[in-house]
């Protein structure tokens, strides 16, 4: 595959894309120790690759059609589903993963119905695939603890390599959204606070909004250690100004003005927990967990933002735990928000 040569986009499916359906991702903890991040997953599934340089003319992209693309970044290519605004609008909703993101699908493609919620409108789904334990973050270095050969650098890719391609296909650069869940969650609010020229609105689903209170930093490493063997300290030394630079707790006051939409249900068994074997009482059990320690999160930073008179939507389920069937509800809770927002009707 060339990349850096405009070429019409070749399209995998057309029409939204058909999601496999009929299971439901089960949660691999790392027991009560750990209560730290969520957990996705993916199916395999052919790629494709374009590239239009900013000098091509724009390639117009298939107005509700569904296609992968491979992208070129600082890390090598980079998978990324995409499902085209229905009318040809330039809005992009940037849909962030979990602690487990999987290298062949970003479960918002097929853990939830996030396609079929917005087949109808007039904005494009952005689904990269890829970024275990990353945070999206910029690492200063690749993780010592499991081979790691190329330094995370998923900021960059986000706010700049992945934008400056998708402008080929007349997606703009500055009329986007970002939403994600749990490790997603705390991403999409720092890459809206950083870069408020490209995002209008931010979502976060069972995030950890308060990475610097106590104990957390060490939650944030077993679970890394058990998604894939990562070093958090190759992501950012202890309560270095990287580390601080990733907490929403602490840049809180530069997302002032920016629509928001921030949830995390009780830990609560609700209406998606039917646990039927001990390994599902034991995945619940850990989900309810996870749920916990959001929701502790999720409260101190509504605090903190109340402190800065910062306006933002807040909803706390009475039920609900760390899966995805509940963070599909709260997609569709944000959804007039996002729309809003970007201008996507």
């Amino acid at each position: 595959m060339r990349f850096g040569r405009a070429a019409a986009p070749k399209s995998v499916k057309s029409g939204r894309q058909g999601a496999p359906r009929g299971w439901r991702h089960r949660i691999l903890g790392v027991g009560a120790a750990a209560l730290a991040l969520p957990i996705a997953a993916g199916l395999a599934s052919p790629t494709v690759a374009t590239a239009a340089p900013a000098h091509a003319p724009v390639l117009r992209a298939p107005a509700g059609g569904y296609e992968e693309l491979m992208v070129p970044s600082q890390m090598g290519p980079i998978k990324v589903q995409v499902q085209w605004a229905s009318r040809g609008g330039n809005a992009a909703l940037y849909m962030l993963d979990g602690l487990r993101a999987r290298d062949d699908r970003n479960a918002w493609s097929f853990e939830t119905n996030a396609m079929d919620q917005f087949k109808n409108d007039n904005i494009t789904l952005v689904m990269p695939v890829g970024g275990q334990s990353s945070f999206y973050a910029d690492w200063y270095a690749p993780s010592n603890t499991n081979g790691q050969k190329t330094t995370y650098k998923w900021e960059s890719f986000l706010t700049n390599e992945l934008p400056n391609f998708l402008a080929g296909y007349g997606v703009s650069k500055n009329n986007n959204a970002v939403i994600g869940l749990s490790m997603g969650g705390s991403a999409a609010l720092a890459l809206a606070a950083y870069h408020r020229d490209q995002f209008k609105f931010a979502g976060s689903y069972s995030g950890y909004l308060n990475i610097s209170a106590p104990g957390m930093r060490e939650a944030i490493r077993i679970a890394m250690l058990d998604a894939g063997r990562y070093n958090v300290d190759s992501m950012a030394a202890p309560w270095s100004p990287q580390w601080l630079r990733m907490d929403p707790f602490v840049f809180a006051p530069q997302l002032k003005g920016l629509p928001m939409y921030i949830s995390a249900a009780s830990g609560l068994p609700g209406q998606f927990d039917r646990p039927n074997s001990p390994v599902g009482l034991f995945n619940t059990g850990n989900a309810m967990a996870l749920e916990a320690l959001s929701l502790v999160n999720t409260r101190a930073f509504q605090v903190r933002l109340g402190s800065l008179g910062i306006p933002a939507f807040f909803d706390f389920p009475a039920a609900g735990t760390h899966s995805w069937k509940y963070w599909e509800g709260q997609l569709w809770n944000s959804r007039k928000g996002i729309l809003d927002a970007t201008g996507a009707w």
